[in-house]
């Protein structure tokens, strides 16, 4: 059986003829840049994710970027972050003036390491982003303690985690400022690029409305040197018609990890993600942890299971950034999870036919390689929020 990494297909086949309505709508209108579409978008973002204020913009990467300028982030700062993200989270310090400062990861989660978060604290940090990786939150009272106690902005990177929750809490709500992707693959994808900041605080919002916008306040007069990161009404009608549909999505994705789980629980050659106590995780990716991963992707790959790999090098070991000068071993649990991970299939349309299927071949790809135990635990049952 042939079993897709990703079918955008069949997600948008289901809403085609709203979305299609949607597009007639703003081209009839001619609101293409900003506008009452993305204006609609926003309050219904804000009011799902538990904040006053959303914020749309181009992409996820100008979502952290003005966050962190809107935070007073800039030459000379220092921003603590996960070396196990996307190149972005990094790029948006960096683009700030800033420098990338990285805290291992724990190896349960594969998110932030409150443990480690303090000893990274100098003078010159401005900034935390914690990056919620996969779907699942990182560790936030802990995080969000130290950042007071350090007079430090939170900015959450919640762009693989629409709907995520940390005690009963939704993901972008906690920090001062919590950023999104509506990347076409994301749990809430656009039909192109997208992006959004999501805060409670009124200054933060007014600062990035007015820098996406190239710095206006009202047309003409500028009273900051912005940068166009508007939203387009295409994105913003799409993204407001898929929203409805995101918690449907989510619960289906939730409903697989655990069909994944069943399947593949006696498997001592895989390590098994699992999802923290407190924090509801959208499954945005479902990684495993094994051993001569290549090998077993090669073997899926014929055997017409596509997979992924999230991520193969860990933004410290980056060419990009060779100048901060941190060699192999400087965060070793982020190192071996490099190594080790491989994306299954996930997304909400997946059968239950092609969900046994992907199991069937990988456990049949880890008894051809010969793979010996994973390492680490995660192996204990699966955590329902």
């Amino acid at each position: 059986m042939q079993v897709p990494f990703l079918n955008l297909r069949a997600q948008h086949d289901a809403l085609r003829q709203e979305i299609n309505a949607a597009i007639q709508e703003v081209i009839d209108s001619s609101a293409f840049a900003g506008g009452p579409f993305v204006a609609r978008f926003e309050k219904d973002f804000a009011a799902y994710c538990g904040t006053q204020f959303a914020i749309g913009l181009g992409h996820g990467t100008e979502a952290l970027w003005l966050a962190l300028l809107g935070s007073g982030v800039g030459a000379g700062h220092e921003v603590i972050t996960a070396p196990t993200t996307f190149m972005a989270t990094a790029e948006a310090i960096t683009y700030c003036g800033a420098k990338p400062v990285f805290v291992d990861v724990d190896d349960e989660s594969c998110t932030l390491d409150p443990k480690l978060l303090e000893s990274a604290i100098t003078p010159r940090t401005k900034a935390i982003i914690p990056v919620h990786l996969f779907g699942q939150m990182a560790d936030m009272d802990p995080i969000m303690a130290l950042a007071r106690k350090h007079g430090l902005a939170v900015i959450e990177d919640a762009c693989q985690a629409h709907g995520a929750e940390y005690k009963g809490r939704r993901a972008g709500s906690i920090g001062q400022a919590g950023c999104f992707s509506f990347y076409p693959g994301k749990n809430l994808g656009a039909l192109g690029e997208g992006g959004a900041v999501v805060t409670n605080d009124p200054a933060l919002q007014q600062h990035v409305a007015m820098m996406r916008d190239h710095g206006q306040r009202k047309k003409y007069q500028h009273d900051l040197i912005g940068w166009n990161a508007r939203m387009d009404g295409i994105q913003g009608a799409v993204l407001q018609i898929k929203l409805k549909h995101l918690e449907r999505g989510n619960e289906q994705r939730r409903q697989h990890a655990a069909v994944y789980r069943e399947l593949l629980k006696d498997e001592k050659a895989l390590r098994l993600p699992t999802e923290v106590p407190g924090r509801k995780h959208t499954w945005h990716i479902y990684p495993v942890r094994l051993q001569r991963r290549d090998e077993v992707i090669e073997l899926l790959g014929k055997a017409g299971i596509q997979c992924g790999i999230h991520y193969p090098i860990p933004v410290h070991l980056q060419e990009a950034y060779r100048s901060l000068g941190l060699g192999p071993g400087s965060y070793p649990v982020a190192e071996r999870c490099a190594q080790e991970f491989l994306s299954l299939p996930m997304f909400p349309e997946l059968t239950q036919g092609q969900l046994h299927a992907v199991a069937s071949e990988l456990k049949s790809a880890l008894l051809r390689v010969g793979c010996g135990p994973s390492t680490g635990s995660g192996r204990g049952p699966a955590q329902v929020a």
